[in-house]
């Protein structure tokens, strides 16, 4: 195909991207606005620009390297556990760590966790928008800069919701605990034994993955749970 500037295969290139990229981003849209959803108005709309544009920008750079780091034993499995810690700490008091960093520290402790939670869940998803740059890095980054802007539209307008519905906050965390169980067992460190482990208990690759997704969601809630239970124990023995 001519993906020339200018050549329609370049034009149905970069739109194939740009809607890959915003079928595979609901998920990091999820993580921006429960990120962003302790800092004041002012901040969350830095918070999301800021995270977003950096979280772009590392996806292009994870994209240009994609297939060495998917084979990288261990990598998954260390990015399974930060989600899982990004999960619980999202459902822990807010003015625990707002209160330790301050206005701007937290502000960037905000975007510290988009950068680390985007990261992580783009290992997978920067394959797709690989195969469909075609080795093209011109379309690569174009495309997902167009990305941009519907990323943060997709946060902002979540964070409305957030604010009306707070157990979206337990859904997300719940969401971030699924996909660490999916990338989890999907390690090449441990994925042969892991397939086997599902295919001796009668499930397909595709149930197994669903069913260790569903485990890290439990997870995550359950220890969130805990932590808050532990934490507001804590609260009322200080004040008697």
């Amino acid at each position: 195909m001519d993906l020339s500037l200018g050549s329609i295969g370049f034009w149905l290139a970069l739109l194939q991207i740009v809607w890959v990229n915003i079928l595979l981003s609901g998920d990091n849209a999820v993580v921006i606005a429960l990120a962003a959803r302790a800092l004041p108005p002012k901040q969350q709309k830095k918070a999301i620009i800021i995270g977003s544009g950096a979280a772009i920008a590392m996806r292009i750079v994870l994209t240009m390297v994609a297939a060495v780091l998917l084979r990288m034993p261990w990598l998954k499995m260390i990015g399974g556990g930060l989600l899982v810690y990004i999960g619980v700490s999202l459902l822990l008091p807010e003015g625990e760590e707002a209160g330790a960093e301050g206005g701007n520290g937290n502000m960037f402790a905000a975007v510290r966790t988009i950068l680390i939670a985007d990261l992580v869940m783009s290992l997978d998803n920067v394959i797709a928008v690989a195969a469909a740059a075609m080795g093209n890095n011109v379309l690569l980054i174009a495309g997902l800069a167009i990305s941009i802007p519907l990323v943060i539209f997709g946060s902002t307008l979540l964070l409305k919701v957030i604010e009306r519905f707070p157990l979206i906050v337990w859904a997300g965390a719940a969401l971030l605990g699924f996909i660490a169980g999916e990338i989890f067992i999907d390690d090449p460190a441990i994925r042969e034994a892991s397939h086997g482990l599902g295919a001796s208990l009668g499930m397909s690759d595709h149930t197994f993955e669903l069913f260790c997704g569903a485990l890290g969601a439990v997870f995550v809630l359950v220890l969130g749970k805990l932590l808050l239970k532990r934490h507001s124990l804590a609260e009322s023995g200080s004040t008697t």
